[in-house]
């Protein structure tokens, strides 16, 4: 195993840098322009745009790699997110603001399609999940850890933004200095939102809710914890707390997942994200417990995604299976972008318990539907299901890493 991470060192110390350096920047962009009185709406739009970057980013910039490679492709991804990340210290324009994050979106999509498509090339059968769960950690820990940056801006406000880009910076080294050969550009046969609905109802509408319930709070939660009275420091924990309890109860709930019929477990995730987001939806002032509720939500929120995943896989033959992953994928997207949208909007109308007012809606309609679909559909016996496996909701070339062990 450790054998296997050695030879990835470099790419999860790349991805570990740019997670610290970019992954904060959605929080601290919505704390800033909450700060310069822009409403909710406004604040929700912006950070759909880096959502929507993603979207396109995911389905284009393979072409490109292919052309000029990964190295190359690289660099210009991570140069350009540093030159933005420095731009938003020039000017608090919301309309540039958004355009600048959807050009992150973009170039983060690039950094996620290098960097997978490279770690799936170094990967075997025997070493493919410890190289996935490694790259996961590197992922979610670097942008947990990077929130507690938002703390910097308290005496000079561009200081986030400088650090930022000098992190983003950074990690191009470790990627120019590798001895790891490029890989070849894995084709992704496509595979149409139809025939994925037709063959996993639960798997399409799980992941589009999951995703914007998910986009919903990477867009708003700061906003909400600032509009309860709390300051950076709080907000950047509680965005933490979900993030690490998002990391945390993935595996558990997986393996239970495998002793049981998955449809069970995920109306049991919904259910929860549902009631927790409810019980948060009453909150009007800050409180201990807020923590504690966030991280029990990231836990289940974020185990959604990759549940449903398997869900969908347990009802597909192997070679649909990298197609089929790579719709999920962007249908989650797409529910991110939608996500942060409406849950703005609720804001706008309730106050600040309209964020977690419309999660919980997004989170009924998603149990509703696994409700139904348990009534209606047959069970997969327990000898047909696959075995769960912990993924990050990144890029359809995550898919080709996560599929192939099998």
């Amino acid at each position: 195993m450790f054998t296997s991470l050695v030879s990835v060192r470099t790419l999860l110390v790349a991805i570990f840098v740019i997670m610290a350096g970019g992954g904060f920047l959605s929080t601290l962009i919505s704390v800033r322009l909450e700060a310069q009185g822009a409403n909710a709406f406004t604040i929700g739009l912006v950070a759909a745009a880096y959502f929507a970057g993603i979207t396109i980013g995911s389905v284009r910039v393979p072409q490109l790699i292919a052309r000029v490679g990964h190295i190359r492709s690289f660099a210009a991804f991570v140069s350009l997110f540093s030159a933005s990340s420095l731009a938003y210290s020039i000017t608090m324009s919301a309309p540039v603001w958004g355009m600048l994050r959807l050009v992150d979106g973009f170039m983060m999509a690039g950094v996620f399609v290098c960097l997978e498509s490279w770690l799936n090339r170094q990967a075997s059968a025997t070493t493919r999940s410890s190289i996935l769960a490694a790259y996961m950690i590197a992922l979610y820990g670097g942008q947990a850890l990077g929130q507690f940056l938002l703390n910097l801006g308290t005496q000079q406000p561009s200081l986030p933004f400088v650090i930022a880009a000098i992190l983003l910076s950074l990690s191009v080294v470790p990627v120019a200095l590798t001895k790891i050969d490029q890989p070849q550009m894995e084709h992704i046969a496509p595979f149409s939102l139809r025939r994925l609905y037709d063959a996993s109802p639960l798997g399409v509408i799980g992941v589009l809710t999951t995703g914007a319930i998910l986009g919903a709070f990477y867009a708003m939660g700061a906003v909400f914890i600032q509009r309860l009275g709390m300051g950076l420091a709080e907000v950047a924990f509680f965005t933490s707390c979900v993030i690490g309890g998002g990391v945390a109860l993935q595996w558990p709930l997986g393996l239970l997942s495998d002793r049981f019929d998955r449809r069970t477990v995920i109306i049991g995730c919904m259910g929860i994200v549902l009631a927790i987001s409810i019980v948060l939806s009453f909150f009007s002032q800050p409180s201990a417990l807020l923590f504690v509720l966030g991280t029990l939500f990231g836990g289940f929120a974020f185990a959604l995604y990759p549940l449903c995943v398997a869900h969908s896989n347990d009802h597909l033959t192997e070679e649909q299976r990298v197609g089929a992953s790579s719709g999920l994928v962007l249908t989650y997207s797409a529910g991110a972008v939608v996500g942060p949208m409406i849950a703005s909007a609720g804001m706008q109308v309730l106050g600040v318990r309209g964020l977690f007012a419309t999660m919980s809606a997004f989170a009924l309609v998603g149990t509703l539907f696994a409700l139904w679909r348990a009534i209606v559909g047959k069970p997969v016996s327990a000898e047909d299901q696959g075995a769960f496996q912990s993924l990050p909701r990144t890029t359809p070339m995550v898919a080709v890493l996560e599929v192939e062990e099998e």
